[in-house]
């Protein structure tokens, strides 16, 4: 319970830091809409193409939100030495990465909830016909990408080029999820019926942010300390 409490503690810390300067709020929305309408203009927004493409088009998107949402999860605490300050602290090196992993989780899905909208005026689609389902796909997809995110994060933030080594680092990763993700997404924006392979991606889904959430928290003091 502690743990958690302090978990709770960092993540309220980033978020009201996020939400008095915006700053990446207001950066990362604006590049997820301005790509979204790009995307736009060089497909044809067929039903057909939805269909084949919607999902892989709106996560590509949200990966690329999520790499400067987690980027400055970390790098936020080195002005004035604040990481250390952070490290020090009596908050374990879990209840850090989980606040910090918890206030990106909070912030990208924000973004995602408000790009979904518009995702679906630029290419024509009902994207709420299965929209509870949605969330819950869009809210496990979004965990699995900050998590790991805030992972990298800490591992890279002292390097002078994290800005470059982390989405290096962090899409490679990604891959099993973001397929599962966008496999899962590509069904419920069309409103088929759920294929036979639906739960195969579920679940690795699932046990993905299991594992990579577990071996997180397990390595968090190690990398933090280090």
């Amino acid at each position: 319970m502690t743990m958690l409490r302090h978990a709770a503690a960092i993540a309220a810390k980033d978020l009201r830091s996020e939400f008095r300067t915006k700053e990446s709020i207001n950066s990362t929305l604006s590049f997820s809409v301005v790509i979204l309408l790009l995307f736009s203009f060089a497909f044809d927004p067929s039903p057909d193409m939805i269909a084949e493409f919607g999902g892989g088009l709106l996560w590509m998107v949200f990966a690329f939100a999520g790499a400067l949402i987690v980027n400055r999860s970390f790098a936020r605490e080195l002005p004035n030495d604040c990481i250390d300050v952070l490290v020090a602290s009596p908050a374990s090196g879990a209840s850090l990465f989980l606040g910090k992993a918890v206030a990106c989780f909070v912030l990208l899905f924000g973004i995602e909830c408000i790009c979904l909208p518009v995702f679906g005026i630029f290419y024509n689609i009902t994207w709420w016909r299965s929209l509870w389902a949605l969330l819950g796909v869009l809210a496990l997809g979004t965990w699995a990408l900050a998590c790991v995110g805030t992972f990298f994060s800490a591992l890279t933030v002292n390097l002078r080029l994290r800005e470059l080594m982390l989405p290096m680092l962090l899409y490679p990763m990604l891959i099993p999820a973001l397929l599962s993700v966008m496999m899962l997404t590509n069904t419920l924006l069309t409103g088929q019926a759920l294929p036979p392979d639906f739960s195969v991606w579920l679940r690795l889904l699932v046990g993905f942010n299991i594992m990579f959430t577990t071996l997180s928290v397990y390595l968090a003091e190690t990398i933090l300390v280090r």
